[in-house]
């Protein structure tokens, strides 16, 4: 198919091999087709763009014989036509079979949701075999949509994300060496939303289960995180992932307060309070 960066990136033609649920908000979708045959990434965080059809379709709009022009090509297109594009975590790849699998965030969902679901919940909790869509992937292994990378000679990785991060802790976590000293804090809107971790480091994980009558403001984390005995490190990582206004604060705490160096920090906004994807896309970056 046609490349929107021939050198890294490219599309892939996919269809859902099966649905899972994780807990009352996440459901694991995984992919198949020809195409994951030329999918690389050795990234725990590898970004992703899905696209899915459109409501009422069962096939995914998505302009790709534009070529490079694909992006204003897609964007052109009726609104019942073009298809819904979601930014996504990969979080794992898998060879014979070819699968690749992706942790949806179902929000509101639930018949007493405060707000309506979006697109991408709302086809994620009805995903089934068979069901078509189209991923913009690596076809290089390293590149530029992988953000956690520990340094060499890190002694200390410290981590945050709320539930929309969750998928590339998890994955990040994988891929630490053994006895790696971990912290990490994780927020999450139902206890039966915590998730089994697989790790070889010495992680420690604090699981902190939001209460959605103060979703406003602060991080929850970000009392538990000033209030934590660090073990001692040179060389410590931070990775933070999740609601932009949220990770400042905590970014602003590990190097005001704690003292890590700026460039040891890695921050990653997922998501925006009071914006949607398509509104985030269109804001300037930081």
């Amino acid at each position: 198919m046609s490349t929107p960066d021939t050198l890294a990136f490219r599309f892939f033609s996919l269809q859902v091999v099966r649905a899972r649920s994780l807990g009352p908000n996440f459901v694991r979708v995984t992919f198949s087709g020809e195409d994951l045959t030329h999918f690389h990434s050795d990234g725990a965080d590898q970004s992703l763009s899905l696209f899915i059809p459109a409501e009422g379709r069962t096939e995914p709009g998505v302009p790709v014989e534009a070529g490079e022009n694909w992006y204003q090509a897609w964007r052109e297109q009726p609104d019942d036509v073009r298809a819904v594009m979601r930014s996504y975590t990969l979080r794992s790849l898998r060879r014979e079979p070819d699968e690749i699998d992706i942790d949806f965030v179902l929000h509101g969902v639930e018949p007493d949701a405060a707000a309506p679901a979006g697109p991408a919940s709302r086809w994620a909790a009805r995903a089934k075999a068979g069901d078509k869509v189209v991923l913009i992937g690596p076809a290089v292994a390293d590149n530029r949509a992988i953000r956690f990378r520990p340094p060499e000679g890190t002694d200390l990785v410290l981590m945050w994300a709320d539930e929309t991060a969750l998928p590339a802790l998890l994955a990040g976590l994988e891929t630490l060496p053994a006895g790696m000293p971990v912290r990490a804090w994780v927020e999450v809107a139902d206890a039966g939303d915590i998730q089994d971790i697989e790790t070889a480091a010495d992680a420690e994980v604090t699981w902190l289960v939001r209460d959605e009558s103060r979703a406003e403001g602060s991080p929850m984390a970000l009392g538990a995180i000033k209030e934590a005995e660090l073990p001692p490190a040179e060389q410590p990582y931070v990775w933070l992932a999740g609601e932009s206004g949220c990770m400042k604060e905590m970014r602003r705490h590990f190097v005001g307060e704690r003292g890590v160096d700026r460039r040891q920090v890695t921050f990653v906004g997922y998501w925006r309070r009071g914006l949607s994807e398509e509104q985030l896309r269109e804001q300037p970056e930081d």
